[in-house]
Order: structure tokens, then C-alpha cells, then sequence
């Protein structure tokens, strides 16, 4: 199942909690995992060959990936230019709650995406507790 701009709102507003339960079991795990990835790589290697700095993932951050895209809530949308998305995800005491869940899918969705851009941007939005916010905020309103 793609989700677009078009289908998202009523594709997501359709999920059973049955549909979240493995989303919503990872909230404990997030909430107590202190270091979500560590940076490898930047050494010299053999023959001047430079291996280039990159983020290793923690098994979390995999595993949260992975529910995302197949419960799916990873939307096709244009993410690049949400402006609104921007501004929720740097505001640190925004109040998750006052968003529906579809748009909280919108974050995700974007968190994600950017990390394919700019390596490491996934684990930043755990280890500055984005994530967990959203799936706390999620949680609250599903149940």
C-alpha cells in the first residue's frame, strides 16, 4: 500500500490499534536506550584511501524503521518543502498533541527521508527525544 497526499489521511485514520501495537511497544525501548548510533568510518585505509565518516544505526533505530514502512506510514509526499513539518520538528516544547496522527505520519515520513540526505538526522531526532515525543503523543491518541 502506497500513501500519498491524496489517500494518507483516510489510510492512516483506518489503522486498528492492532496496526500500532508494534510501534507502541518500542516506546519503552526508546524511552531507556541511552545512544541511538555512533559515528564510524574517516580513516585511512590502505593505498590513501579515506573511508568517509558515517553513522552506524542502533538495532532500535532499524527496528523503528522497519515498522514504519510496513505498517506503512511512510507517506510520498514532498517533504523537502513542508515547511510546517520544519517548524514542529526544531520547536522543542511543541505539544504533539495538538496535531492528528496523519500529520505526525508527515514527521516520520520526513525524519526519514531527510536521512537519506543528511546521514544521521534519524538518530538525532532519537537521541533529541523527537522521536520519542511523537510516539508517545501517537500512543495517547489511539488509545
Amino acid at each position: 500500500m502506497v500513501l500519498t497526499e491524496e489517500n494518507y489521511r483516510e489510510k492512516i485514520n483506518s489503522f486498528s490499534g492492532n496496526e500500532w501495537r508494534q510501534l507502541i511497544e518500542l516506546i519503552p525501548l526508546v524511552a531507556k536506550t541511552q545512544k541511538f548510533g555512533e559515528m564510524a568510518g574517516g580513516e585511512k585505509v590502505e593505498n590513501g584511501v579515506i573511508i568517509m565518516p558515517y553513522w552506524n544505526q542502533n538495532a532500535i533505530v532499524s527496528q523503528f524503521q522497519e515498522i514504519v514502512y510496513n505498517i506503512p506510514i511512510i507517506i510520498n509526499f514532498d517533504w523537502g518543502s513542508w515547511e510546517e513539518g520544519r517548524i514542529i520538528a526544531r520547536d522543542e516544547n511543541f505539544d504533539f498533541d495538538t496535531i492528528d496522527i496523519p500529520t505526525k505520519c508527515k514527521l516520520i515520513t520526513a525524519i526519514i527521508r531527510n536521512d537519506r540526505f543528511c546521514d544521521g538526522a534519524l538518530i538525532e531526532a532519537f537521541e533529541s527525544g523527537l522521536i520519542l515525543k511523537i510516539l508517545r503523543s501517537i500512543k495517547d491518541q489511539i488509545i
